[in-house]
């Protein structure tokens, strides 16, 4: 008779079940002010990627596009406040506050110099091309001599 080593596989199932990212709201999904982080599409070609960002009611100005290594940050902080007189008494004054970062680790194959961005009609868009190398050959024939 061999003896086989048991191992109690069913919390490791667990632990990767929860950990999904499905569970992780607090980071993925939320900013560190508790507002829900803007939608992200990212596209991919032969030239090049392109991250599309949707957030409505901001302007170009209210965005910092950062690269850091091989790690490309979006961010944006606004401020609003509504003003009124100074003589005026308030017995309630709204503003708002909203912030949000979210990063991405570009591949070693773009060209990080060349990398732009465009915001028109709430869309953020972030062109990042390939290097030349990277891009797809096409079919070469050889010949046989």
């Amino acid at each position: 008779m061999s003896l086989v080593r048991f191992s109690n596989q069913l919390p490791g199932l667990f632990d990767r079940f929860f950990d999904n990212e499905l569970f992780d709201w607090s980071n993925r999904n939320f900013s560190t002010t508790n507002t829900t982080l803007p939608s992200v599409n990212i596209k991919e070609d032969v030239d090049g990627y392109e991250v599309e960002m949707a957030a409505p009611g901001l302007t170009k100005k209210d965005f910092c596009i950062e690269l850091n290594n091989n790690t490309l940050t979006i961010s944006s902080e606004k401020k609003e406040e509504k003003e009124g007189k100074d003589d005026q008494l308030f017995t309630r004054k709204e503003f708002s506050y909203q912030s949000f970062r979210r990063s991405f680790t570009l591949p070693a194959t773009v060209e990080s110099d060349k990398i732009a961005a465009k915001y028109d009609n709430g869309i953020l868009k972030v062109s990042i091309p390939k290097k030349e190398e990277a891009k797809p050959k096409p079919a070469k024939q050889i010949e046989i001599r």
